[in-house]
């Protein structure tokens, strides 16, 4: 504690850093200039403390005849908008205005960059109202951070990232995916994997707006609109104020999805690089939980039964067969079987609010020196819907109870609502100082939040309607007066993290040299409420993590880079993992176990790239490399003799290699408007340990030293011709990835397959106050595949398998996320 209120004191005098040579014209302005297509270096190249929306270097072109349109889209960026110039000394790729608008309104971040390299991607309803599933070179959400204008976006304790609830796509400005480290000003605890930072538009100089509406495959209908102030008085100072409405039923149930979403910026910029900046984002969801099934299941339900009350069996491996979706029916009409009682969808219902704020701004203080500081607060409330049987025991304590005053009868079904609730107040704070051909850049990031979890029990009504999805009550008691949790607990974590970094630019900014380094001390004060865990009821844990980046960077000429960077970055165990949690068994203890001893996850990533940046055509390609140690990885033991009862814990599995290779390639329009764009990746992931499988007395370690990773497909190719004469438009876009073990042992896995989109529309003239109208038209998976689209419960070993010590070890199904099938979405949209 007195070294972090040592750094955290000192940083008072360092205040962070970031790039001077930002904040960029307003990219939506139309052009005026005359001329061929030119486009401007910029000054000096990236730092590596490139997070906050006024660090960005943009590329900037002006073209003789041409304009933006009030959606942002300017026909000209590259690819159609699926690459952008790039100097920084590692992989980054991006997507602009000309790609978003062109696709279905409402789509989320992680459906946006489904196309760049490495970017795997999978959704399980068309309009992203439930959320995508994302890996980056074969590593997933919870291992790469993402920040919208400047701030973590990621859950603070499970480092989930929720893509349905972040902005709207009308308001994105850009995407930026960097596949391989975090920037050294980046807000994250858990960025192993990269880094994916969103932007939101500007508001506009003028007064007017933008509205569109929408409506397609299974029910799905849209508004969205938009009111922008223009200037305010003789000032700079503008906003916008926005707000969306959407619903969705989803695929092949009984469920309808919504989600009610605002949004508001407000800017004021001044003098020569004075910017101050305000976002805000609400959000709140109606949604209802995709299933995640095993291959069994999959094989004899395909998409799921949509309105039947579906019973589970084994089949003759043993494997549990279920319905694919959650029933539509609550109780089986025959009167044969309550055992699936508990799969009605109603009892799967996942409501949630959120309310983000965050203030980017930028201060000149001299011709020299430039303070960005983003402050930001983060506050989220909801619940994850499931039915149990009513308890019987608090902790290992025998014990009854009432629900509303009423006795319960053993086995009566209770809703029981998993409520997060945090708050999650930060700020970065960054100085650089810029001397000749040095750039000196330190800050301090500080947060300090707190998450609160709980799982009260409440009714059932008689049509399986949950007496209170928010688990408000009346809530079961015991005959103590305890009021009955599946879970309860408070983390509180404090991030106290200081970076330098330090960038020499040399032969009139040819050669770039940087190194820096960033100092996190994490620490996570934690409750458990329940009796008899095996943690007892304080952990307190701190983390102290140097993570070290060096890079070179060289312009070969105006049009060819070359750069070579190494990093170090890590993700620290999730708070879950801390507590016990869940049912009681006697012996044994709860079914989820926490683990106070699991280290932070480290990578240290090596990357080697070229660049060509033409006035016609951009190209890259990026060579990379890993080297993983304490992978986080859960697991199951029995907690008696017969297996009958079994603890899930999280544990520190070893380590990982990777190597690999990204490329990209795209043009501006040729041969009559057409804007062509194609990714690629190989990558080559082996575990480099043998994991302990198996439980009880089936314990013994697997041989899955050399297997291929899981969840990391070993191919990927991503394809987009773009077409737009200024009023016809359209696109076409398709994605390969290749097949995806859900085992370390390699023993299943789901297929590759093939995805395809279409997209065109028209855009009129301006008839009179609307701007632009135009109509358009999406379909997505236009051959209606049928397929896995993600591994989601990983294994050690899917069949029996003979392990080390001679053990035979017994084979537990993965499950995965079924990826939406054909869909076609029809919108108006205009500005005015």
């Amino acid at each position: 504690m007195r070294l972090a209120r040592l750094l955290s004191t000192s940083a008072l005098f360092a205040f962070g850093t970031v790039s001077a040579f930002a904040a960029p014209a307003d990219s939506t302005a139309p052009s005026t200039k005359k001329g061929p297509t030119k486009v401007a270096a910029a000054a000096a190249p990236s730092m590596m403390g490139n997070t906050a929306p006024t660090d960005e270097h943009e590329e900037h072109v002006s073209v003789s005849g041409h304009r933006s349109y009030f959606d942002g889209v300017t026909r000209r960026d590259v690819g159609g908008g699926l690459m952008q110039k790039q100097d920084a000394a590692k992989s980054v790729s991006a997507i602009s205005r000309d790609y978003i608008e062109k696709q279905a309104p409402g789509q989320d971040p992680m459906q946006l960059i489904a196309l760049l390299p490495g970017a795997n991607v999978s959704s399980s309803d068309p309009a992203g109202l439930t959320g995508s599933h994302m890996s980056a070179r074969g590593l997933d959400q919870t291992q790469m951070g993402f920040t919208l204008e400047g701030f973590p976006i990621n859950d603070v304790g499970s480092f989930q990232t929720y893509s349905q609830e972040i902005v709207d796509s009308e308001n994105l400005r850009k995407v930026a995916l960097a596949q391989g480290s975090a920037d050294l000003d980046s807000p994250h605890l858990s960025a192993t994997g990269g880094v994916v930072d969103m932007y939101m538009i500007d508001p506009k100089m003028k007064k007017g707006g933008a509205f569109d509406v929408s409506y397609g495959s299974y029910a799905y209908t849209r508004g969205f609109l938009r009111l922008d102030t223009g200037k305010i008085g003789q000032t700079n100072l503008r906003a916008y104020f926005s707000g969306s409405y959407a619903t969705e039923d989803a695929v092949h149930s009984m469920a309808t999805n919504r989600k009610l979403h605002a949004e508001a910026k407000f800017v004021n910029d001044w003098g020569d690089g004075n910017r101050v900046s305000l976002a805000i984002v609400g959000n709140r969801l109606y949604n209802y939980l995709n299933r995640s099934v095993n291959m069994a299941s999959w094989d004899a339900y395909g998409l799921g039964v949509k309105d039947k009350y579906v019973a589970s069996y084994k089949n003759a491996a043993g494997t549990t067969v279920s319905n694919t979706v959650y029933n539509g029916v609550y109780k089986d009409p025959t009167g044969k079987t309550t055992a699936n009682d508990a799969d009605y969808y109603k009892f799967h219902q996942n409501p949630f609010t959120n309310i983000y704020a965050s203030a980017p701004s930028t201060f000149k203080l001299t011709d020299h020196l430039v303070l960005t500081e983003t402050p930001y607060f983060w506050y989220g409330s909801g619940s994850g819907g499931g039915a149990y049987a009513a308890p019987t025991s608090w902790g290992a304590t025998s014990m009854n109870g009432t629900l509303d005053g009423k006795t319960v009868a053993k086995g009566t079904l209770l809703y029981e609502p998993s409520i997060t609730t945090t708050y999650r107040p930060g700020a970065v704070t960054k100085l650089t100082l810029t001397t000749g051909v040095n750039r000196l850049m330190v800050g301090y990031w500080f947060e300090y939040s707190k998450q609160i979890q709980s799982a009260p029990a409440t009714g059932i009504g008689s049509d399986g309607t949950p007496w209170d999805i928010w688990g408000g009550g009346p809530n079961y008691v015991f005959n103590d007066g305890t009021t009955y949790q599946y879970r309860a607990n408070l983390t509180q974590t404090r991030v106290h993290t200081m970076f330098i970094g330090d960038s020499l630019s040399l032969l009139h900014n040819k050669l770039t040299i940087e190194g820096g380094l960033k100092y996190a001390i994490v620490t996570r004060d934690a409750q458990n409420m329940l009796p008899d865990t095996s943690t007892g009821p304080y952990i307190n844990k701190t983390y102290y993590e140097p993570l070290p980046t060096a890079s070179i960077r060289y312009q070969i000429n105006p049009e060819m880079q070359v750069f070579i960077s190494g990093s170090t970055n890590f993700r620290m165990p999730t708070n879950y993992s801390l507590f016990d949690a869940g049912a009681y068994y006697k012996p044994g203890g709860y079914s989820t176990q926490g683990n106070a001893n699991q280290q932070p996850e480290i990578s240290i990533s090596e990357e080697a790239g070229w660049r060509y940046t033409g006035p016609t055509v951009m190209a890259s390609v990026t060579y990379f490399h890993y080297n993983f140690t304490n992978r986080f990885f859960s697991q199951s033991e029995c907690l008696n003799e017969t297996c009958s009862n079994y603890a899930t814990g999280n544990i520190n599995a070893g380590g990982q290699s990777t190597n690999g290779i990204d490329a990209e390639i795209g043009t501006r329009p040729i041969f009559y408007h057409i804007r062509p764009y194609a990714s690629f990746e190989y990558v080559d992931a082996r575990t480099t340990s043998n994991l302990r499988g198996g439980s009880g007395k089936y314990i013994d370690y697997l041989p899955t030293s050399g297997k291929f990773a899981p969840e990391t497909p070993k191919y990927q190719v991503g394809f987009n011709l773009d077409y737009d004469d200024g009023n016809l438009f359209g696109a076409y876009s398709l994605k390969y990835v290749a097949k995806q073990y859900s085992t370390f042992m390699n023993d299943e896995h789901i297929p590759g397959y093939v995805k395809m989109n279409i997209s065109v529309g028209y855009r009129f003239k301006n008839v009179g106050f609307l701007q632009a109208p135009n109509i358009k038209f999406n379909l997505t998976n236009i051959t209606d595949k049928h397929y896995l689209g993600f591994p989601l419960g990983l294994q050690t070993n899917a069949v029996a398998t003979r392990g080390i010590f001679g053990t035979t070890v017994r084979g537990t199904a993965p499950t995965y996320a079924i990826a939406a099938p054909f869909a076609a979405t029809g919108s108006i949209s205009a500005g005015f």
